[in-house]
């Protein structure tokens, strides 16, 4: 009779350490929520953001296309001839910020369809290719310049700048250059209150951290987790959604929470709606949602 006590008292506190070592629900996909294809027939999706109002702005490369999704109101193109915009990032003065590479550089766009130039060379020499972006809270843009050949450019471009890096165009219009050990940098997102950044150098299926100088210089180079990818974002309780075969979510610690698979191979994604409760994906050929129990910013 006591040895059964003393079992039963040994196997009580073994669950109980059990239960206080337990995790609560990561789980960051809504319950019973599903993948949902929001819209077909283009040639390559790319550079999801979100506008001010809940709209996603997203881009067709090949087709030279920005498109629009409304939670409402469904697809609409937003603009034609859009100098093959890949990443793209709303500004606070409304504008759609893209990494243009027709002509190697960052535009913005705004709202009537107008254009400038924000940058465009570094020490004298074009860009190999913006790719993606991401704006601070000060306004500050770090964007990735790797090198991916495009058959609309002139004849007799080539990649001149000495590495593929990572840049940053400080608000009064200077640029630096952040990164410059990275095979072929990618995706990358900041947190909220512009204090750390997540880079991903895609040929070497790696994500890093930085936190993020006064000055817009990065330091504390972490490594983050073993997965490279093509886009990212960040929703509100620090998990950064991760895009290559699926998309690949870890929390803050680096821990991989989940992986949601999509029906075609994911390239980017964002946070949309009017409560940012909706992860927009934009995915080859197509472009996917799915109601999120967290949110975007």
């Amino acid at each position: 009779m006591k040895n059964l006590l003393l079992i039963i008292f040994l196997l009580l506190v073994s669950l109980s350490g059990n239960s206080r070592d337990r995790k609560p629900d990561q789980n960051p996909v809504a319950k019973g929520a599903k993948v949902t294809k929001a819209g077909g027939g283009y040639s390559f999706t790319e550079g999801p953001a979100v506008a001010p109002d809940g709209r996603v702005f997203f881009t067709d490369q090949p087709n030279d296309k920005i498109e629009v999704w409304s939670e409402n109101g469904g697809i609409t193109t937003f603009l034609q001839h859009s100098e093959r915009s890949n990443g793209t990032y709303f500004n606070k003065q409304g504008e759609l910020v893209a990494c243009a590479d027709l002509h190697n550089r960052l535009v913005a766009f705004s709202m009537d369809k107008k254009s400038r130039i924000l940058t465009e060379n570094f020490d004298d020499k074009h860009l190999n290719g913006p790719n993606d972006l991401w704006i601070t809270p000060t306004g500050g843009i770090y964007y990735s310049d790797p090198y991916y050949f495009r058959d609309y450019w002139e004849a007799g471009h080539k990649e001149v700048q000495s590495v593929r890096g990572v840049y940053y165009r400080s608000p009064e219009g200077k640029v630096t250059r952040v990164i410059d050990d990275y095979k072929q940098p990618n995706g990358l997102i900041g947190t909220p209150d512009g204090k750390m950044l997540y880079v991903s150098d895609i040929n070497d299926r790696k994500i890093w951290k930085y936190t993020i100088n006064s000055d817009g210089t990065l330091s504390n180079k972490t490594f983050f987790a073993p997965e490279g990818s093509d886009g990212m974002t960040i929703d509100n309780r620090g998990n950064v959604y991760l895009t290559n075969k699926f998309v690949s979510v870890y929390n803050a610690k680096g821990e991989n929470i989940a992986r949601i698979e999509i029906p075609e191979q994911p390239s980017n994604l964002c946070f949309g709606g009017k409560k940012r409760n909706i992860l927009f994906i934009t995915a080859r050929t197509s472009v996917y949602t799915l109601l999120s129990a967290t949110k975007g910013y």
